[in-house]
């Protein structure tokens, strides 16, 4: 992984697919001190959904297929539908 350069980028799952598959000491010479919080988290409301077990396990896969989270595909849904609307 010599040569890798750590992503400059806010996506916490765009960071952790990079880090899934390396070690932080290769990264020493990149790494520096922060003092200021770094990620504030996502400003608005969380929901919850109750699927079936069906239905999770149907989501589950959809998700895997694409790389993604479950939570992460849902939303694209989501926000898919609401900028048809």
């Amino acid at each position: 992984m010599k040569g890798d350069k750590i992503p400059e980028t806010d996506s916490i799952e765009e960071l952790s697919r990079f880090w899934d598959s390396r070690d932080l000491t290769d990264f020493e010479d990149q790494l520096e001190e922060v003092t200021e919080p770094v990620f504030q988290g996502e400003p608005g409301l969380r929901l919850s959904i109750r699927l079936n077990p069906k239905e999770l396990e149907s989501l589950r896969r959809l998700a895997s297929e694409r790389g993604l989270e479950e939570v992460v595909l849902i939303r694209e849904w989501v926000l898919e539908r609401l900028h048809q609307s």
